[in-house]
């Protein structure tokens, strides 16, 4: 019995033991799951906030346009060319430099010309003693026809005569007024004031009637010539103001306005050609200046904008994302005219509230957000 007694009590003490010490490894390993289980859903609710940046939806003063690209030309540009032959003797105008209307850009010998006047003048004062004698004559026998003491034949004849030397004196005098005429236009008149675009010409040249000499051009005020396309045309009228840029200065506007419109719809390019007046104290802007245009189309008003980088596009829809605290909310909107970085909004937004620029391509409905302050 001893023997038995004593086998039998140490196995029972042992499994007590064990006992308590596996539930006391089951308990640690179940705190340690808890803690790591609690560890982990605390990290994954904080990464479930999305950070994201906001601006409030504002009301701004906006107004209709037209945007398009043009080119700047001279308002005038006129070729100047002899009117006479012969060799050039004096240029007085100079590319790059202005002139006036009416100064004189170039002479052409003109010795041939001043001979000739010359003559003409002579051929008209013979032409006048001529008539005068005629004349003289014709009162004297007109007393003498009176009295029937020539005949009327013989008057007759003297009159013809009279007649025909008068032609004679209109004659010359029509051919001095050309000579002189020929003489003037040896010299070359500016006929607008301008710059001169171009010379042609050297000292020495021979010429003939209608050789081209100089290049002029008008940049008083400038002609920027432009097109838009069909769908803007109903908007577009004269009188409108332009505003527009150049890449010679950046930083700066210029304004003009529309002076013509051009009759019909280019059929190929489905574009209206038009044309708006700048003026151009001081010769700024040169002809040939690439111009973006900017025609305003109606009168300033008021509208509610939001920033163009806030737009989702799925198809025809269009989406913003809208913070209400730190929840997402989902906006369908319908945009109106686009103004610089911001866009018209027509339908789907409200004064002031936090629109998302920042992060909103990774939002839906209803997820809660970090908005950054």
């Amino acid at each position: 019995m001893n023997s038995n007694h004593c086998f039998k009590t140490p196995p029972t003490v042992v499994y007590g033991k064990s006992k308590w010490m596996f539930l006391i490894l089951i308990s640690a390993i179940s705190l340690s799951f808890f803690l790591v289980s609690c560890g982990k859903e605390k990290k994954v609710e904080a990464e479930n906030l999305i950070n994201v940046a906001v601006v409030p939806a504002e009301t701004k003063t906006i107004q209709n346009y037209i945007a398009t690209t043009g080119t700047l030309n001279a308002d005038e540009e006129v070729t100047v060319s002899s009117e006479v032959d012969g060799i050039v003797k004096i240029i007085r105008a100079r590319e790059g430099f202005p002139v006036a209307a009416g100064a004189v850009m170039a002479e052409i010998n003109a010795v041939d010309y001043l001979l000739d006047t010359k003559r003409s003048e002579a051929a008209l004062k013979q032409a006048e003693a001529n008539m005068a004698n005629v004349k003289a004559e014709y009162q004297r026998k007109e007393s003498l026809f009176k009295e029937e003491l020539i005949t009327k034949q013989q008057f007759d004849d003297l009159s013809m005569r009279v007649a025909l030397a008068e032609a004679d004196v209109s004659r010359a005098k029509a051919a001095l007024e050309t000579s002189r005429e020929r003489l003037a236009r040896t010299r070359i008149y500016a006929p607008m004031s301008g710059l001169v675009k171009e010379r042609r010409i050297s000292v020495g040249d021979y010429v003939r009637n209608s050789s081209p000499l100089f290049q002029l051009i008008k940049v008083d005020s400038l002609k920027l010539n432009f097109t838009v396309g069909e769908k803007d045309t109903a908007a577009l009228k004269t009188g409108q103001k332009v505003i527009f840029t150049v890449d010679s200065f950046p930083e700066r506007t210029f304004e003009g306005s529309v002076s013509m419109l051009y009759p019909h719809v280019e059929e190929r390019t489905r574009t209206l050609q038009a044309e708006a007046l700048v003026p151009n104290p001081g010769h700024l802007l040169k002809p040939g200046l690439f111009a973006r245009v900017t025609i305003q189309t109606d009168a300033p008003r008021d509208a509610l904008v939001a920033p163009s980088n806030a737009l989702l596009y799925d198809g025809n829809i269009i989406r913003v994302f809208i913070a209400e605290g730190d929840i997402a909310r989902e906006r369908v909107v319908k945009v109106g005219i686009p103004y610089g970085e911001s866009v018209e909004i027509v339908e789907g937004l409200k004064q002031g509230e936090q629109i998302v620029v920042v992060g909103q391509s990774n939002l839906t409905e209803g997820v809660k957000l970090n908005v950054a302050r």
